[in-house]
């Protein structure tokens, strides 16, 4: 079943062609700290990521994205980037998720918001 899935989609890891063509031509660069895996072509034209599970551009960190898109032509296994104090760690786009961002007062909350900004008008 497995088989068939790869050979038909491509949002469940990679296609037959996507691991044909990286078997052929591809150098593993290294992985990142969700088990994406990274690789180049031996002439350093081109670049690609094989997702661990679903694949969703998000889940690429901003190190790994950088380099994918030619901002910097070292991978981070070699030239790790220094991030400051303040960052938070990379996060994927969680839209569509139960853990997605519900700001107060949406009905998608589950406690109730007390309100003091509105008073409802009374009749005299």
């Amino acid at each position: 079943m497995n088989f068939l899935k790869r050979l038909l989609t491509w949002w469940n890891s990679q296609t037959l062609g996507t691991q044909l063509f990286t078997w052929r031509k591809g150098v593993k660069v290294g992985e990142d700290e969700q088990g994406n895996v990274y690789y180049e072509t031996r002439d350093r034209k081109r670049r690609w990521v094989i997702y661990n599970g679903e694949t969703e551009a998000s889940r690429v960190s901003p190190d790994w994205h950088g380099w994918l898109h030619f901002t910097w032509d070292e991978p981070p296994t070699k030239a790790p980037l220094k991030h400051k104090a303040w960052e938070k760690p990379h996060q994927e786009n969680l839209t569509g998720t139960p853990l997605a961002y519900a700001p107060p007062g949406s009905i998608r909350r589950t406690e109730p918001v007390a309100r003091r900004d509105y008073e409802a008008w009374q009749p005299e």
